[in-house]
């Protein structure tokens, strides 16, 4: 079932991957707020930015129920919710604060924002998980994972903070879903990538392919997850879900069977993969929410050059 949802707020829109996102979701006819605690870096984006602390109940309930802009107050009618929550709004890895208030601030803010969106009738609600959740990107030492693919159905135990903050989003997200009979889809992000940092940043992926274990050799442009948002805003009645948001194929220069046996030896491929398809898969965005990727890594470097 297709959703006719416009009006979106966005929490942590000023931050790497909103930035990109939101632009790729005003492009699609979006009106979006943003929630954030700094404004979005881009003045001429017109994107009005409510400066609100997450971790405060009260003011993620009002901030929920406000105009989008000024012109609001024009219009006929007070504010009411939005059509749809996507919910980015988090520390984006350890060691940016104490772990404590990692883990404090990241559950209190998604639990804030998906009670609050489910009891004001919000029936979309997309929020941020992580691929960091496959217990790899931040574990303590040199581990292996589980088996290949990654996939939405892979039992998950994380040992770091970051990561066990995501995963109590995820049974959050879950429980609400069930208890309010709403959707509320969880994305587990790859490595975003912004469009300058291909040609920065994969001369050294492709050359020195260890670097590029924590996060499985796989990586979602910012853009492209900006298409898996609104194909889950438009897409109604699945209740609660978990999708992996990453592109299509794996950062190596040789087939993905061939290069995980070479570089991950000591763990099983469970079952065929496509020639070049991403070790954290996106087999299921795809299959359910249509999405087809616009941009691959190939198109904005050549390793053969």
């Amino acid at each position: 079932m297709q959703s006719q949802a416009r009006r979106v707020v966005f929490t942590g829109g000023s931050g790497k991957a909103g930035r990109h996102v939101i632009p790729e979701l005003q492009k699609r006819g979006y009106e979006i707020l943003n929630l954030d605690l700094v404004d979005f870096p881009d003045a001429s984006a017109n994107v009005f930015t409510l400066k609100t602390d997450l971790t405060d109940s009260g003011q993620v309930f009002n901030a929920l129920t406000t105009h989008f802009n000024f012109a609001g107050y024009e219009g006929p009618h007070v504010p009411g919710p939005p059509d749809a929550v996507v919910h980015f709004g988090a520390y984006a890895r350890n060691m940016l604060v104490p772990d404590n208030l990692t883990y404090a601030a990241n559950t209190a803010s998604t639990y804030n924002v998906i009670e609050a969106a489910c009891k004001l009738g919000v029936r979309k609600i997309i929020i941020a998980s992580s691929e960091t959740v496959y217990e790899v990107c931040f574990g303590q030492g040199d581990l292996d994972y589980t088996s290949f693919p990654l996939d939405e159905e892979t039992d998950v135990n994380p040992m770091d903070t970051y990561a066990i903050s995501k995963l109590c989003g995820e049974r959050v997200a879950r429980g609400f879903a069930r208890r309010f009979d709403a959707d509320i889809y969880a994305l587990r992000i790859g490595n975003v990538v912004e469009p300058h940092e291909y040609e920065r940043d994969f001369p050294k992926y492709i050359a020195e392919p260890k670097v590029r274990k924590r996060n499985a050799w796989s990586y979602i442009d910012a853009r492209d997850l900006g298409q898996i948002c609104d194909l889950a805003i438009q897409r109604d009645g699945l209740g609660f879900q978990v999708f992996n948001a990453t592109n299509d194929t794996i950062t190596a220069t040789f087939p993905t069977r061939q290069f995980l046996e070479q570089w991950c030896p000591n763990t099983p491929i469970a079952r065929e993969m496509d020639e070049w398809e991403a070790p954290l898969s996106n087999r299921k965005v795809r299959d359910v929410l249509g999405f087809k990727e616009e941009h691959n890594w190939r198109k904005y470097y050549n390793p053969d050059q």
